[in-house]
């Protein structure tokens, strides 16, 4: 009886429960005034309107308020709009940290284009590859790089509209025989400035799944991989940087970052939401720091390790008092505890975050906790070289099992690999659907990071699968300076391994066989890698040596790296983790 009464009922409620659900969408659907897309464009426009008279950009002798950066950026999109640029073409920009980069990461989105900020470190011919893969419709170019620029384009069928950034003691408009300072563009920047209207009507985009930058990858396994960002990644992982960091309205940063790392982690959008000022540092050195923290109260920067060696490592003379705390953001290798112990005593509060290229810069956050302030130097270190626990708009994070995609055990012991999924995941390979797809395999972005879980769900990393090299927080691929050594005409065999190393975190370590009878040295080995690859991916030490091999006839890497790691001195010879949030 029971039985049959309840299934009586059932029916009706069931559908007593569609009809509630139907409500919640009969007649709520979305509208101009309830919805619009995600986009980090808007961060300017509100600073503006709330600031107008508050510093935005300091470069140099050059400054300007929110009000005064609005009207700039405005200009520039309306000018390039002119020039016939428009929805998805992409700009590409050659320049150190600047005003004239930092403009461009709103002018070139309000115009409905792409931000291509291209890394000043590759050399002509993997510039010239970007700007022929990514399709470039206009390249901006800083004066300082006239001639890297200029040997680019030689390498490339690309025909950008080219525009010359003013540098600082550069002349544009110098003669034809000075190669460094000649103008290579058709206008300079300041000329495109004045051409547009300081009250352009820009639009937000249509849908926040379009493009916002493409930047690419260091080519670790052939030709670079353009990452492309869509608005809604963008918006979202600008405010995690604010949350996570608990950065207050009005700070002042410094960037000792570059720009053209994963579009500086996002913190050119992160300091328009919070109406900060962005002092820009174009060449980074100790003492540079040091001058800006005291003169401009900097509050906030980031950097690889190598930073941190600046600061602690400065003369005498380089450094300079503060009484504030300063704020600094790093990734890559774990930081040394005796660095960590000596930043924390000059008065620098030291955050360690983990990210690459694909998840918009930093992705994971090494959250502190106030009892871990009880702990000794080593303690604390031991803490913060843990790579910690996703952002907060990062939907998921964890150590997953390639062969079954299933975690494993959170016990700081069972090693997979990394994997992320969310809203701060690229768009995909830019025209490179096959990469994509290994990239989404089982619905996580493979990051080829090798880590574990510890029982309080923080992540560490303890290898790389790609044999990567990071130095100085760039990414080098061993298997590219390895065919480069193939290359030379007195090396039988080579293989290349991380070095740990005191300033650069690892640099490239060489272990070649000479063929019979070849007078060759270490310095000339290096010398013939610096002529054919971009300078920091020579390597640094070489070692004339047979190489260990399996029966199968296989190099045994490890092998190489105990070796490396015996060249290094003992406090260089923490392992660098991190593979692309970096300095």
């Amino acid at each position: 009886m029971h039985n049959r009464r309840r299934a009586a009922l059932d029916p009706p409620t069931a559908n007593r429960h569609r009809t509630v659900t139907d409500s919640y969408s009969r007649g709520l659907e979305r509208c101009a005034a309830n919805y619009a897309p995600l986009t980090p464009l808007g961060f300017m426009a509100r600073a503006a309107a709330a600031y107008p008279n508050h510093p935005a950009v300091i470069d140099g002798d050059a400054a300007h308020t929110w009000a005064e950066t609005y009207a700039r950026c405005r200009r520039l999109s309306d000018a390039l709009r002119r020039h016939g640029i428009g929805k998805n073409d992409t700009v590409s920009v050659l320049a150190p940290n600047s005003m004239a980069l930092f403009e461009c990461h709103f002018a070139v989105p309000f115009a409905g284009a792409v931000l291509n900020a291209i890394n000043t470190r590759l050399d002509a011919a993997g510039i010239g590859f970007i700007l022929g893969h990514g399709e470039s419709k206009a390249l901006l170019v800083d004066a300082s790089l006239a001639a890297l620029a200029r040997a680019a384009l030689q390498k490339t069928d690309a025909q950008p509209l080219v525009v010359d950034i003013e540098s600082p003691g550069v002349a544009p408009n110098a003669g034809a025989g000075d190669q460094t300072a000649a103008r290579v563009g058709e206008l300079t920047y300041e000329e495109l400035i004045a051409a547009g209207d300081p009250d352009y009507n820009w639009q937000p985009p249509a849908d926040e799944w379009d493009a916002i930058a493409l930047n690419y990858t260091s080519g670790t396994t052939g030709d670079p991989k353009g990452v492309v960002y869509h608005h809604r990644g963008a918006y979202l992982n600008a405010l995690s940087n604010i949350v996570g960091w608990n950065m207050p309205h009005h700070p002042v940063y410094l960037w000792t970052l570059p720009m053209f790392h994963c579009n500086g982690w996002c913190f050119p959008w992160s300091l328009a939401a919070v109406a900060g000022v962005n002092v820009c540092l174009r060449q980074v050195d100790a003492a540079g720091i040091y001058r800006a923290i005291a003169e401009h109260r900097v509050t906030h920067f980031c950097g690889a390790p190598i930073v941190m060696g600046m600061l602690v490592n400065a003369a005498a003379d380089e450094r300079r008092d503060f009484k504030h705390a300063v704020n600094m953001m790093t990734a890559a290798a774990p930081p040394p505890a005796a660095v960590l112990a000596d930043m924390e005593a000059r008065g620098f509060r030291v955050t360690h975050v983990y990210g690459l290229t694909e998840t918009y810069g930093p992705a994971v956050i090494c959250a502190w906790h106030d009892e871990w302030n009880a702990l000794d130097a080593a303690g604390k270190a031991e803490k913060n070289a843990r790579q910690g626990i996703r952002y907060h708009a990062l939907d998921g994070l964890d150590v997953i099992d390639p062969a079954t995609m299933q975690p494993v055990a959170r016990d700081g012991a069972s090693m997979g690999e990394t994997m992320f999924r969310g809203n701060i995941v690229m768009k995909g390979y830019f025209k490179n659907p096959d990469s994509t797809a290994r990239a989404f395999a089982g619905g996580w972005f493979h990051s080829g990071d090798l880590g574990v879980i510890h029982p309080d769900n923080y992540l560490q990393l303890k290898d790389r699968s790609k044999d990567i090299i990071i130095s100085g927080g760039e990414n080098i691929s061993s298997i590219e300076v390895e065919d480069c050594l193939y290359r030379h005409p007195h090396i039988v065999e080579a293989a290349v391994v991380a070095r740990p190393d005191e300033k650069w975190g690892e640099t490239p370590c060489a272990f070649v066989r000479a063929a019979d009878g070849a007078a060759l040295t270490a310095q000339q080995v290096i010398d013939y890698c610096r002529e054919h690859l971009a300078h920091y991916k020579a390597p640094k030490t070489v070692v004339f040596t047979d190489l260990p091999k399996t029966s199968t006839g296989k190099v045994q890497k490890f092998k190489l790296r105990e070796m490396a790691a015996k060249l290094a001195p003992k406090s260089a010879t923490q392992p660098a983790a991190n593979k692309a949030a970096k300095e």
